[in-house]
């Protein structure tokens, strides 16, 4: 695991704690936090399953807590798992500047995409976010699939 701030690790525990509710839910396990400085703004958990709702992926569903925000530029984006395109997408367009992703092994996502664009991006290499998807994957691969759109 990189070594990250205790203020990093406050949030990517969030997240964490967001993918494993979430995974006890029936759910895929995918959680995330926002936060300004040592501020929580939000945080969520992939509620596809749970909601019936096909673009309520962890991070957007943390982003749609977090209600309207005047501006996103001083805030970093926690998540268990790599962001997906969409997910990435809604990064770059609220203007977040920074994103901390738990593990990116069980699913590469979109890191080299968030930084081609300005997004600093820390990679945590987090065994808890790995053995969770790992764990939910080998028990639930029709809902994996599913989740990441493949056949």
């Amino acid at each position: 695991m990189i070594e990250l701030s205790e203020v990093d690790k406050k949030f990517l525990d969030i997240a964490y704690q967001e993918a494993f509710e979430g995974f006890e839910e029936g759910g895929c396990p995918i959680g995330s936090s926002l936060a300004e400085g040592e501020r929580l703004i939000a945080r969520g958990r992939n509620q596809r399953v749970q909601e019936g709702d096909p673009i309520a992926h962890g991070e957007m569903d943390c982003l749609r807590k977090a209600g309207r925000q005047r501006s996103y530029r001083r805030m970093t984006l926690y998540t268990s798992l790599s962001p997906c395109m969409m997910c990435t997408g809604a990064i770059i367009q609220f203007g977040i500047p920074r994103v901390v992703i738990g593990e990116n092994d069980t699913f590469p996502g979109n890191p080299e995409f968030l930084k081609e664009r300005g997004v600093e991006v820390v990679i945590a290499e987090d065994e808890r976010c790995r053995n969770l998807m790992r764990r939910f994957i080998a028990e639930k691969p029709d809902l994996w699939a599913e989740d990441i759109a493949e056949e």
